[in-house]
Protein backbone atom coordinates (compact mmCIF):
# COMPACT_ATOMS: atom_id res chain seq x y z
CA UNK A 1 0.00 0.00 0.00
CA UNK A 2 1.06 3.35 -0.75
CA UNK A 3 1.56 6.23 1.90
CA UNK A 4 -1.55 8.05 0.00
CA UNK A 5 -4.20 4.57 -0.22
CA UNK A 6 -3.02 4.24 3.58
CA UNK A 7 -4.20 7.97 4.56
CA UNK A 8 -7.22 7.79 1.90
CA UNK A 9 -7.94 3.78 4.15
CA UNK A 10 -7.94 5.35 7.30
CA UNK A 11 -9.81 8.48 6.98
CA UNK A 12 -12.45 6.34 5.26
CA UNK A 13 -12.43 4.25 8.36
CA UNK A 14 -12.50 6.89 10.70
CA UNK A 15 -15.32 8.41 9.09
CA UNK A 16 -17.43 5.12 8.78
CA UNK A 17 -16.97 4.94 13.05
CA UNK A 18 -18.04 8.39 13.16
CA UNK A 19 -21.36 7.98 11.80
CA UNK A 20 -22.35 4.74 13.48
CA UNK A 21 -21.52 5.65 16.32
CA UNK A 22 -23.90 8.92 16.02
CA UNK A 23 -26.34 6.57 14.52
CA UNK A 24 -26.19 4.71 17.96
CA UNK A 25 -25.74 7.55 19.88
CA UNK A 26 -28.94 9.54 18.67
CA UNK A 27 -31.73 7.43 19.24
CA UNK A 28 -33.17 6.57 22.56
CA UNK A 29 -36.35 5.25 23.88
CA UNK A 30 -35.89 6.85 27.85
CA UNK A 31 -37.53 4.50 30.25
CA UNK A 32 -39.66 6.01 32.24
CA UNK A 33 -38.68 7.15 35.70
CA UNK A 34 -39.48 5.20 39.23
CA UNK A 35 -40.28 8.81 40.52
CA UNK A 36 -43.09 11.12 40.30
CA UNK A 37 -42.70 12.53 37.03
CA UNK A 38 -44.08 14.81 34.62
CA UNK A 39 -43.43 15.78 30.77
CA UNK A 40 -41.85 19.24 30.32
CA UNK A 41 -41.90 20.72 26.85
CA UNK A 42 -39.64 23.25 25.46
CA UNK A 43 -36.84 23.54 27.63
CA UNK A 44 -34.21 20.66 26.45
CA UNK A 45 -31.36 21.18 25.06
CA UNK A 46 -30.56 19.73 21.00
CA UNK A 47 -29.80 16.29 21.23
CA UNK A 48 -30.92 15.97 24.47
CA UNK A 49 -34.75 15.37 24.64
CA UNK A 50 -36.11 12.15 26.31
CA UNK A 51 -38.64 11.58 23.59
CA UNK A 52 -40.58 12.44 20.68
CA UNK A 53 -42.68 15.16 18.83
CA UNK A 54 -44.08 15.22 15.29
CA UNK A 55 -40.68 16.04 13.76
CA UNK A 56 -38.45 13.25 15.64
CA UNK A 57 -39.11 9.64 16.85
CA UNK A 58 -37.10 9.04 19.42
CA UNK A 59 -35.09 10.06 22.81
CA UNK A 60 -31.85 12.31 21.45
CA UNK A 61 -32.75 13.87 18.50
CA UNK A 62 -34.52 17.19 18.53
CA UNK A 63 -32.22 19.46 16.67
CA UNK A 64 -32.64 23.00 18.01
CA UNK A 65 -32.42 24.53 22.02
CA UNK A 66 -35.75 24.51 23.45
CA UNK A 67 -37.94 22.76 20.89
CA UNK A 68 -41.12 23.23 21.22
CA UNK A 69 -42.35 19.38 20.47
CA UNK A 70 -39.54 17.85 22.37
CA UNK A 71 -39.53 17.05 26.18
CA UNK A 72 -37.82 15.67 29.13
CA UNK A 73 -39.09 14.11 32.16
CA UNK A 74 -38.90 15.81 35.54
CA UNK A 75 -40.09 15.96 38.52
CA UNK A 76 -43.65 16.30 39.07
CA UNK A 77 -44.70 20.11 39.85
CA UNK A 78 -40.73 21.45 38.73
CA UNK A 79 -41.60 22.39 34.44
CA UNK A 80 -43.72 25.29 35.75
CA UNK A 81 -40.66 26.71 37.54
CA UNK A 82 -38.55 26.54 34.47
CA UNK A 83 -38.76 29.90 32.29
CA UNK A 84 -39.86 28.74 28.68
CA UNK A 85 -41.00 24.90 30.29
CA UNK A 86 -44.88 23.68 30.00
CA UNK A 87 -46.43 20.45 30.98
CA UNK A 88 -48.03 20.34 27.21
CA UNK A 89 -46.66 21.11 23.41
CA UNK A 90 -47.23 24.23 22.02
CA UNK A 91 -50.20 24.81 20.01
CA UNK A 92 -49.39 25.81 16.23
Amino acid sequence: MTRTTTVVSAAGLLAAVTLAANAAHGQVNVPKPTYKFEKCYGVAKAGENDCFGPANACGGTSKVDRQADAWVYVPAGTCKKIAGGSTGPAKS
